[in-house]
């Protein structure tokens, strides 16, 4: 049986992932040398809230799609993993459970490591310690400006920004227009977003009114950058 490997698509998303790439090239190595490919079907589950931590993972492909359940039993998504982009250190680093849901989004390829090689990866490479401190420290800040956000801003300007962050990460331009790759239903940015259904396709109703974005099955196009801009900001 043949070890999967990474396409050439595959390993440009990883190698020009905003953080790998600024990584000496023998910490890409190492990291590259050790990992193994999995590729996935869309909705597959690769691990719920409470797990021991046993791996770290680069998204090569697709997306992985973070969420948890409140009490009262609401599914809420916290963020889509995009290509290039690697989670679960932190986990791996406190020692304690993980702390959310993970599905693949999409057909999906991940670049998995496991926690002893990991390890080995810190033990043998401070660069990693340097460089993993400083995408926490974003996502940290990451974090403080969305509690903002849900807590300052009606339903219209967050998902203008949502909109806006989903076409900065996943966004292909035909022309003035750009096009949301990541498939997602209305559901699931009102999951993304802690709302309900019909409020964010009565506000979407009106960003197409606007002549904000043009809804299609599954898809969002951008038809205007700047009113999008103009609604986040309010």
């Amino acid at each position: 049986m043949n070890t999967p490997v990474l396409t050439i698509p595959e390993r440009n998303n990883i190698e020009s992932g905003p953080w790998f790439s600024k990584l000496s090239p023998a910490l890409r190595q190492a990291i590259l040398s050790c990992a193994s490919v999995r590729r996935v079907a869309d909705g597959t589950h690769l691990s719920s809230r409470g797990d021991p931590a046993a791996s770290w993972i680069g998204v090569a492909r697709g997306a992985v799609r973070v969420s948890t359940v409140s009490l009262s039993g609401k599914q809420v998504t916290l963020t889509y993993v995009e290509p290039g982009v690697w989670f679960g250190d932190i986990s791996l680093f406190d020692g304690l459970p993980r702390t959310h849901d993970a599905n693949a989004h999409g057909d999906t390829t991940l670049l998995v490591v496991r926690k002893p090689d990991f390890m080995h990866l810190l033990s043998q490479h401070v660069e990693l310690y340097d460089a993993l401190l400083r995408i926490n420290c974003r996502r940290l800040r990451l974090m403080f400006n969305l509690v903002e956000d849900l807590n300052t801003l009606p339903l219209a300007a967050r998902l203008a920004k949502q909109l806006l962050l989903l076409a900065h990460s996943y966004g292909v331009s035909h022309g003035e227009e750009i096009r949301i790759g990541l498939q997602l239903a209305q559901e699931d940015l009102a999951h993304l977003l802690g709302a309900s259904r019909q409020r964010v396709n009565q506000e979407l109703k009106n960003f197409e009114r606007e002549g904000a974005v043009r809804i299609e099955p599954s898809r969002l196009i951008l038809l205007s950058k700047d009113k999008l801009m103009a609604i986040a900001e309010g």
